[in-house]
């Protein structure tokens, strides 16, 4: 029997792929890059720039790629033909030539196709071709680009003697946005004003919509200090006694209608989901971070479900477009459009590639729930409803705005009303309807009260980590299989941390964005990133030499701003810095209860990367500053020695009550909160602890009972 050796990147596909190409082939995985470059030579690059080439070395990237390399290459010795089916973008065309240059391929053929189904994989090795070497360039310059100025920027901030490891191309770009941001806020300043209304007895309410009056300069239509807020639907007035001048002259005037303005407008439906949109959609309706979004997103192109997940590509194939038409046709033939609905793709995507979509519409959902994990079911769904969303008719929405005057005065209400639902009734994302009543020009309306409420401007909110994606979307840093690992490695580096759903800088992070807002300020400028992917684009499509490229970079811009950047800010002496301004945490000293201050250490026995300090001088005894650190046992902050407070913790301890997921014994545990001891049930068992299922297994103490949100009141008559 002819063997055949197909090459693929995750082994979670070799089942499927198996099944799909029958008994005369062998499918192996690479399990991802099975090379990098070497850490030898100039600042250990692994690469030589010369005047006019780069000499590139490359090993194995760990002693399993070292193991994997031998493997695939007994592999190849037993197949009359290797294909290599990497994944389908510049990342995979790479890992591709890596693979034909480490198994000394001659006669390797490129196999590309985005969906793991029979149809799809059969045309794909029906019609090799060979590898795309513009494509291949641009992931090497990449590759060396990003070590470049990793391992050559980096050792600037280790000056700064904070815990700081490392700079890079996209991540100190898209840590001076999360920066920037901060200090927005930081340096906002609230500013109180007025929203004014009237409740008329018609059954509506309408809001203050401006003064004809000349003398009365107190309102403003815009948010003053600038801040990121949504508009208030009354112009805003700035003092309470201009709030009450406009109540006085609405009790005192009759209001009549002006005018009623309406209008049918349609709303266009979405696309289809791109790597972006799809990790910004994960994040707001389930809550999935950037990097859980495309682990459930591979699982789901691993099992055939989905099409490949990293584009940048609103496209649809032609086939799933008629499939997505004859689905309506036949389930809501109201909602099949004229024309087959299209979206355009922003400039420079891949046009070559597809939207992500379901492969097949017509699989039984609850077939699937029963299959899939609750998290790839969820994400399944989001897909298929964006996808079949944007083959439908735009939603039609009635808006009505109605336009009153009282004496000098005129206020506003306005109405929406869905009079077709469209696409909305698959994908919802417009507000829920607002009914006005039959209202008529010119009719006198009976006012029912006047008032006022008072509010305040709004800081710009902190970045969650799908608004970041979006962000670095449209600022063009870095690119659809980066933006999930460039923010996790911000928090793995812990320049940002995540509190209540935000992305918030550490001390360490606006640190390392100021200091490098000095020495090499050109890479935070998201203008400045965004040229630079704009030359790798150009590069994968052939236009531009990535050598002389690089070269050119270097030496025009890198080498010259590395030299500055060192002669004009040289790293002082260690206790040369003056002390920094720590930053506060939210836990409070035991004996003063108020906030500890962070201190950074680059001692690896400390968890998080720093430790607690009172700053007001409380000592657990003479000479002795009082401190906590993490427990990463008891999840905790305690003091050296397992103390939570001056007065010590207890050990846990446990009780007759069983714990409702396992059987096994809670037990109870003592904490400190707001310098108070507490104490609360859990399970017993620690390994336990973390799985999913004991999420809800958690006790308090409730008018001198245990009681639990999810299991409500334990019984009274076991002992403690």
């Amino acid at each position: 029997m002819v063997m055949k050796l197909l090459i693929v990147e995750s082994p979670g596909k070799i089942k499927k792929l198996k099944g799909i190409l029958g008994s005369d082939w062998i499918v192996k995985a690479s399990v991802g890059h099975i090379r990098e470059l070497a850490n030898d030579g100039k600042d250990s690059l692994g690469f030589d720039l010369g005047l006019h080439q780069i000499d590139c070395r490359y090993i194995p990237r760990s002693p399993q790629a070292k193991q994997t390399i031998s493997d695939l290459r007994a592999a190849t010795k037993k197949a009359k033909q290797v294909f290599l089916a990497t994944d389908p973008d510049r990342e995979g065309e790479t890992i591709a030539w890596h693979l034909q240059d480490a198994l000394h391929l001659k006669k390797a053929q490129r196999v590309v196709y985005t969906e793991i189904t029979d149809r799809a994989v059969k045309a794909a090795v029906s019609n090799p071709r060979p590898l795309n070497q513009a494509l291949v360039d641009a992931g090497r310059c990449r590759d060396c680009l990003d070590k470049l100025v990793g391992y050559r920027g980096s050792p600037l901030v280790w000056s700064l003697n904070n815990g700081a490891k490392s700079v890079g191309r996209v991540q100190s770009a898209t840590l001076h946005l999360i920066c920037q941001r901060e200090r927005e806020i930081q340096a906002f300043t609230s500013q109180d004003y007025w929203s004014v209304f009237v409740d008329y007895q018609e059954g509506f309410r309408a809001f203050y919509h401006g003064s004809s009056s000349p003398s009365h300069p107190e309102q403003s239509s815009i948010d003053d200090a600038g801040a990121s807020v949504a508009s208030p639907e009354s112009t805003r007035v700035l003092s309470e006694a201009e709030a009450e001048r406009l109540v006085g002259i609405a009790q005192a005037e009759s209001h009549t209608i002006e005018r009623i303005e309406g209008k049918l407008s349609p709303k266009q439906p979405p696309a289809p989901f791109i790597t972006s949109s799809l990790q910004q959609a994960a994040g707001s309706r389930q809550k999935f971070s950037p990097e859980r979004t495309m682990e459930v997103a591979q699982k789901l192109y691993e099992k055939g479900l989905i099409t490949y997940m990293r584009t940048d590509s609103v496209q649809l194939s032609p086939d799933f477009c008629q499939a997505a038409r004859s689905w309506l046709q036949a389930n809501d033939s109201k909602n099949v459009p004229q024309k087959v609905a299209k979206q355009r793709s922003k400039k420079g995507a891949q046009e070559a590639h597809e939207a992500i979509r379901p492969t097949e519409l017509t699989k039984s959902s609850e077939g699937l729930k029963q299959e899939l994990p609750e998290d790839e079911f969820k994400l399944y769904v989001l897909i298929w409803m964006r996808a079949i969303s944007s083959q439908c008719k735009p939603a039609q929405i009635r808006k009505t705005k109605v336009l009153i005057r009282s004496g000098p005065i005129q206020w506003q209400a306005k109405g929406q009303v869905v009079e077709f639902k469209g696409y909305s009734k698959y994908w919802q994302d417009i507000s829920a309807d607002k009914q006005l009543p039959v209202l008529q020009d010119g009719q006198q309306l009976r006012v029912q009260q006047v008032g006022h409420e008072q509010k305040q401007t709004q800081p710009p909110s902190r970045f969650t980590e799908p608004k970041l994606v979006q962000i670095m979307e449209k600022k063009g840093i870095g690119r659809p299989s980066t933006y999930a690992t460039t923010i996790k490695t911000l928090k793995l580096r812990q320049y940002v941390e995540v509190l209540k759903k935000q992305l918030q800088p550490t001390m360490m992070g606006l640190e390392v964005d100021e200091f490098m807002g000095k020495a090499l300020p050109e890479l935070l400028e998201a203008k400045f990133t965004a040229q630079m992917e704009g030359q790798l684009d150009l590069i994968s499509e052939g236009k531009q030499d990535w050598q002389q490229y690089l070269i050119s970079w270097n030496q025009s811009y890198f080498e010259p701003a590395l030299g500055k950047a060192v002669s004009t800010l040289p790293a002082p002496k260690p206790g040369q810095y003056p002390e920094r301004k720590l930053q506060k945490s939210r836990t409070k000293c035991p004996l003063c209860n108020q906030a500890l201050s962070k201190v950074p250490t680059k001692s690896k026995k400390v968890k998080k990367g720093f430790f607690l300090k009172c700053q007001q001088g409380c000592e657990t005894e003479p000479g002795k500053e009082l401190v906590m650190f993490w427990s990463s046992r008891n999840k905790a902050w305690q003091q050296p020695g397992g103390s939570g407070t001056g007065e010590g913790l207890k050990a846990p301890k446990l009780t007759e009550y069983v714990c409702p997921a396992c059987d096994l014994k809670l037990e109870e545990y003592f904490y400190t909160k707001d310098g108070q001891q507490k104490s609360l049930l859990r399970c017993s068992s620690a390994a336990t602890r973390e799985d999913r299922k004991h999420k809800d297994v958690v006790y308090f103490q409730s008018k001198g009972a245990w009681w639990s949100p999810k299991f409500g009141v334990l019984g009274e008559e076991a002992e403690r």
